[in-house]
């Protein structure tokens, strides 16, 4: 039985209700899931926190592999499921991608703290899966990446992605290039 979460419709309502910067992308598959993780990689810098929220298979991790792809570290990017945390060292002079999975995490950020996260994060990319309501705290600028898609028994591949910038670091969420995945809010699944 899969452990409650809050759901990527009700959090961007929230991010919204609090005047961040978003951006809905429709994807159609999961090569563009990662091609999009490329793109994002573009805009990341050290010291960045990165949360992605989205139900089980929705793409969270093949993002997070296309983020690796973008900012050249060493090793390939898996779930981190058992391991909580995985770090991805830069093969050249970026910072390297500290990808965590907080699904079995229930304590908040007590709990985090044993991952040492606040240390990682000023010279590293955070990228943390299932984060919400625990990592929260760790900036106070962050990237929600919230991932719909189909629900039910479907093989539909297609997600919507609603890019959340929260705080004075992501103003200029919008003007990135985001094409071929700018979408008016129309044209994502259905049955979310």
């Amino acid at each position: 039985m899969e452990a409650p979460h809050n759901s990527p419709a009700a959090a961007e309502t929230a991010a919204n209700a609090s005047g961040t910067v978003s951006v809905r992308l429709a994807v159609q598959s999961p090569e563009q899931m990662q091609a999009l993780g490329r793109r994002i990689s573009g805009v990341l810098r050290p010291g960045d926190l990165v949360m992605l929220t989205g139900e089980l298979g929705a793409g969270k991790t093949t993002l997070t592999r296309g983020l690796g792809e973008g900012l050249g570290v060493r090793g390939a990017v898996t779930s981190p499921t058992f391991v909580i945390a995985r770090v991805h060292p830069p093969l050249g002079d970026g910072p390297a991608l500290v990808h965590v999975d907080a699904y079995r995490l229930g304590g908040g950020l007590d709990e985090m703290e044993d991952l040492d996260l606040d240390v990682s994060l000023p010279e590293s990319v955070v990228v943390v899966e299932w984060g919400d309501g625990k990592v929260e705290e760790l900036a106070d600028d962050r990237l929600q990446v919230l991932i719909d898609r189909a629900v039910g028994d479907t093989d539909d591949e297609r997600r919507a992605v609603t890019l959340v910038g929260v705080g004075a670091r992501w103003a200029g969420l919008r003007l990135a290039p985001w094409e071929p995945w700018v979408t008016d809010g129309d044209d994502g699944p259905s049955g979310t």
